[in-house]
């Protein structure tokens, strides 16, 4: 089999190149390391029979690859979004990847190509990949934080909890319960943060979805939001949101 790697870290290739040798038959016949090289390799060689494709390239999306040229041979990606997330963006006959990768993995991802109908439309399987992590793209993925010692360092959005206003100002909490100053407001922040995974209780919180435990029926028709760990305050929905809710929290 042969199999081009389209990847831009260093240690990445090394653990794949180790993970597929230890599988063996496969033969890498190109490693790219960019949009700009993936495009022009593809436009003047025959297709491999695989693809090994990280997402995020220091030049863009590689989703743009397929903007450039025509990719007419199947993609497994590799990512390091975690798993939660990626249960929302799984695509038909195109497998994924976390990061680090492992044999075991692999080798599952390998015998899911192998049984795929050679017929399969992979241009549109790219295409609805391309809508839904340009869908994923437009929310922030990290929060700068700034600390002591003019330094300032990411904060993923997805390790957040909730977030909330205490005394004027917005923290986020982490699911490991570290606490973290925010510039934007609430309802900046709202607007930011991907919906699938991020709830704006009320006008006090936004949850996580990964952070809660269950639902209490409270007091009037609405619920309580019980977390995986104590909040300062009971976070409450109101009646009147308590169906959108409830549809939120069951489209997992």
């Amino acid at each position: 089999m042969d199999v081009v790697i389209v990847e831009d870290e260093l240690l990445a290739v090394k653990n794949l190149k180790t993970v597929l040798d230890e599988i063996g038959g496969i033969n890498i016949i190109a490693v790219l390391e960019s949009i700009a090289e993936s495009v022009k390799w593809f436009e003047s060689h025959l297709p491999p029979d695989l693809i090994f494709m990280d997402i995020h390239l220091a030049d863009g999306l590689a989703f743009e690859i397929f903007e450039g040229t025509t990719i007419q041979c199947p993609v497994i990606f590799t990512t390091a979004y975690d798993e939660y997330a990626l249960k929302a963006y799984k695509v038909n006959s195109i497998d994924y990847l976390l990061k680090p990768i492992d044999t075991q993995a692999v080798r599952k991802s390998i015998q899911k190509y192998r049984t795929l109908n050679p017929f399969h439309d992979m241009n549109t399987e790219f295409t609805k990949l391309l809508t839904l992590f340009r869908q994923l793209s437009r929310y922030k993925t990290n929060f700068l934080i700034s600390k002591k010692g003019d330094k300032i360092t990411p904060l993923p959005a997805d390790s957040i909890a909730y977030i909330y206003i205490d005394n004027g100002i917005v923290k986020a909490i982490t699911m490991d319960k570290a606490s973290f100053t925010l510039e934007n407001t609430l309802d900046e922040i709202a607007g930011m943060l991907n919906p699938s995974f991020f709830y704006r209780a009320n006008r006090q919180y936004i949850v996580s979805r990964m952070a809660i435990k269950d639902v209490d029926l409270w007091f009037n028709n609405r619920l309580a939001v019980n977390l995986r760990f104590t909040a300062p305050e009971r976070i409450t929905i109101s009646k009147e949101r308590s169906r959108g809710f409830k549809s939120w929290l069951a489209s997992s």
